[in-house]
């Protein structure tokens, strides 16, 4: 670990110290900032007198065992075995923030930028760490004045390598976290690798009907091919020699990236990355790879890694939100060369938020390794269960749930019966009314639609194809979802089908619109149906 900045008022009272990096309190302002501070030898005899010494000894020894952990945790640098409770996390974060010159007592800042924050409720949220991380020209540098914000930022990317590294990347040589979106965190990495290749101002795009997906390559200003999707049986899957046809028409030095996809909604399935990895081996081109909610899935960490092994992977870029439960707003890129990764956390221009990185951070101690594999586990025993309740229901309407192997998140059950050639109004009005119900996250998608995005006409937008041979609904069983949260959308979902489907038939099998609120009108008060049974 880097040593830090030491700043050294006074040798009687310590506050916190971390390897080479000792900070010391010359006054007693401001300690009742902090909820722990180190007790020195003097400080426990001082208690001795006023209470029984035992006590103070059995005081003593419960924070020795905390700072213990804290010990192994920079020590290691790896995620802990076991969770810690949430006195343990703000122990540390109370210490970490202590170190940041900002918290000083009697500190005199004399610049623009100096951790000044003016209201209490914003300081308590974000722990007193209010430098951010990096510096103006690298997010992972070092900064004089925030050596405990350094020390989060650091830990953070330590813990985040060590648990892609678990969830089956193992050949990952580094990564970071960046407070940005995944699309956002893509345009970074394309912006940097057009530094390594000038000539490059195409990038070729295995089709995936989600915007920000798109959007990345146009904000980066580079000019996009779309790779159509195949048809096989029920599935979308790459096309591959329709990639390779293309490199040749274009030629290799003309193209900054091919640009594939892991996680994505059925009947899309994640890209055979293995075969693109090896067209880039091949022909000398970079491979960036968007494993937005990837990382819960075993399979789709098993792509980057073979890909990465029998070809090339330069970056796979991932979602925090999406990967661990946190707010939204930060991404960890990582790759298998640590000097690229290096050049893209040094493309990011100023310093950055902390808060993805605090999230992050106190997320990581709050589960620890086995936390984390519990809960991996639990969305595979989800998945299964959706995957039963939603045929069940397909089959009650004579819908089908479509055949859909190579997608291990997603599932597509079939609206055929609720979708007509002349009138998609009854299929899009199914998803307003689940959304009116609180069902969030499961996607409606009638054939026909069309999307302009910066200019470029998607046929069939949301079908990850110009037309697909039906009408659809699709669910994910994302980390975090529980089987009841299954009930209790299949029960949703049963009575909004059973809705429709008597409305249908009442009017002779005209397709007209069941109910006029939509997902637009959002603000509108929502009355809930019983989930009762007996109503």
């Amino acid at each position: 670990m880097n040593k830090l900045p030491v700043s050294k008022t006074s040798p009687d009272v310590r506050l916190a110290k971390f390897g080479d990096c000792i900070i010391y309190r010359r006054n007693s302002q401001n300690l009742k900032d902090f909820s722990s501070l180190t007790m020195n030898p003097e400080c426990e005899s001082l208690c001795r007198k006023l209470i029984p010494a035992s006590y103070v000894d059995q005081g003593r020894d419960s924070r020795r065992s905390r700072e213990n952990k804290i010990r192994l945790l920079l020590e290691k640098r790896k995620l802990p075995e076991d969770g810690w409770d949430d006195a343990d996390i703000e122990m540390l974060l109370s210490e970490l923030s202590v170190m940041d010159s900002n918290n000083f007592p009697g500190n005199c800042g004399a610049g623009e930028r100096e951790g000044r924050v003016v209201s209490g409720i914003v300081a308590r949220r974000h722990f007193r760490l209010a430098h951010g991380i990096g510096r103006s020209g690298d997010i992972t540098a070092i900064q004089p004045k925030a050596a405990g914000s350094s020390i989060l930022s650091v830990m953070t990317n330590a813990m985040a390598l060590d648990i892609i590294r678990l969830a089956g990347i193992k050949s990952t040589k580094s990564c970071f976290v960046v407070p940005m979106a995944t699309g956002m965190s893509l345009v970074l990495c394309f912006l940097t690798l057009r530094q390594l290749r000038p000539d490059g101002k195409y990038i070729i795009w295995s089709r995936i009907d989600q915007k920000s997906c798109f959007k990345a390559i146009l904000t980066a200003g580079f000019k996009p091919i779309v790779i159509e999707n195949k048809l096989e049986g029920d599935e979308l899957r790459t096309d591959v020699e329709a990639i390779k046809e293309k490199i040749a028409e274009l030629g290799a030095g003309n193209i900054l990236c091919l640009y594939t996809t892991t996680s994505c909604f059925a009947p899309r399935t994640p890209d055979r990355l293995d075969e693109v990895a090896k067209i880039c081996k091949t022909e000398d081109i970079p491979h960036v790879v968007n494993n937005a909610y990837g990382l819960q899935m075993s399979k789709c960490c098993h792509l980057v890694q073979e890909a990465a092994r029998v070809g090339r992977v330069d970056v796979f870029v991932q979602s925090t939100d999406k990967n661990f439960m946190v707010p939204v707003g930060g991404s960890i890129i990582a790759g298998f060369d640590e000097k690229l990764i290096e050049k893209i956390s040094q493309t990011y221009p100023g310093r950055a938020s902390a808060s993805p990185s605090i999230d992050l951070f106190v997320t990581f101690l709050t589960l620890g390794a086995k936390g984390y594999k519990s809960l991996l586990q639990k969305r595979k025993d989800v998945f299964k269960h959706l995957k039963e309740k939603l045929s069940a229901l397909a089959e009650k309407y004579d819908e089908r749930l479509l055949e859909t192997p190579h997608n291990p998140i997603s599932m597509v059950m079939s609206l055929e019966k609720f979708d007509s050639e002349a009138d998609s109004k009854l299929v899009t009005e199914l998803g307003s009314m689940l959304f009116t119900r609180c069902v969030s996250g499961a996607r409606v998608v009638p054939r026909g639609v069309t999307k302009e995005i910066g200019g470029h006409v998607f046929q069939g937008f949301q079908s990850h194809t110009n037309s697909y041979p039906c009408a659809y609904l699709t669910a994910a069983a994302a980390i975090g979802m529980t089987k009841d949260d299954v009930d209790l959308f299949i029960k949703r979902l049963d009575k909004v089908l059973a809705k429709v489907q008597k409305s249908k038939d009442g009017n002779g099998g005209n397709t007209q619109t069941v109910e006029t609120s939509t997902p637009a009108s959002r603000e509108t008060p929502v009355k809930l149906e019983s989930d009762s049974e007996n109503e």
